[in-house]
């Protein structure tokens, strides 16, 4: 059968479109929320972190484990430095725990506070233990093309009646993988307050994620707290009395 020459010309910028438009679609906001919680979530994950703290005269270095399960159970535990060593955070379901090793008291944490500083780092109680999650306790205003980062951004709005959370976010997800690469915040005032950063995507335990997390507050010069995970492993099996109380108070 022969194609004429107008007839070739059509059908090669069809076949030249297509992975243009395939590439372009535009993916399903819930499903990138979705992935974006269940990132580090396994049946139980077991990781080795390093978090670093930089103010305009010191930086301060923590390294600690992690162990959590499912969606409502973590366990994060300081071993360096030593006059941080031992202080450990403890969620269950929506209680959250403080142990402080040099008073020998656990402390709950109020709900109110989970967007509280944790450790006087810039990170909240919330981003250790992962509370609230994106796609149940935010509401998708809309999706739209990124072009600085490149991507696809997610505005979300706190959906109302749930305490504690940022009044808006925008996230961005990378087009290739669809990971988040970028986070804004906003306050109950509408104000830009922090932006999260998610770099060096790496596979760790048989999956590809972001492993720096770079937090920078607003209108606050000089500050900025790095999270990189050293090391991360998926599904493993955990003692479920590891998420104990007891078992936190007997650290001491």
């Amino acid at each position: 059968m022969k194609i004429g020459r107008i007839g070739f010309l059509l059908v090669l910028s069809v076949l030249c479109a297509a992975p243009s438009a395939a590439q372009d679609a535009v993916p399903a906001a819930q499903a990138l929320l979705e992935q974006f919680d269940e990132m580090y979530r396994s049946t139980g994950t077991a990781a080795r972190i390093e978090i670093k703290v930089e103010r305009p005269n010191k930086v301060r270095t923590m390294q600690m484990r992690s162990w959590s399960q499912g969606e409502d159970k973590a366990l994060v535990v300081i071993d360096a430095p030593a006059r941080d060593a031992g202080t450990a955070t403890l969620r269950v379901g929506s209680n959250l725990w403080n142990y402080l090793p040099k008073i020998s008291r656990t402390i709950r944490v109020p709900p109110a506070l989970m967007m509280g500083a944790w450790m006087g780092s810039d990170l909240t109680n919330d981003d250790l233990v992962r509370e609230s999650s994106y796609a149940h306790d935010y509401e998708i205003a809309r999706i739209s093309p990124s072009e600085e980062p490149p991507g696809w951004q997610v505005d979300l709005a706190a959906k109302p009646g749930v305490p504690g959370l940022w009044e808006r976010v925008e996230v961005v997800f990378e087009r290739t993988e669809q990971l988040p690469v970028l986070a804004r915040y906003y306050d109950r005032k509408g104000r830009l307050s922090r932006t999260m950063q998610l770099e060096e995507i790496k596979e760790m335990g048989d999956r590809r994620i972001p492993t720096r997390i770079v937090i920078v507050p607003e209108r606050e010069e000089g500050r900025r707290t790095v999270l990189t995970y050293l090391h991360v492993e998926f599904d493993v099996e955990l003692d479920e009395s590891l998420f104990s109380l007891a078992q936190l108070e007997r650290r001491r």
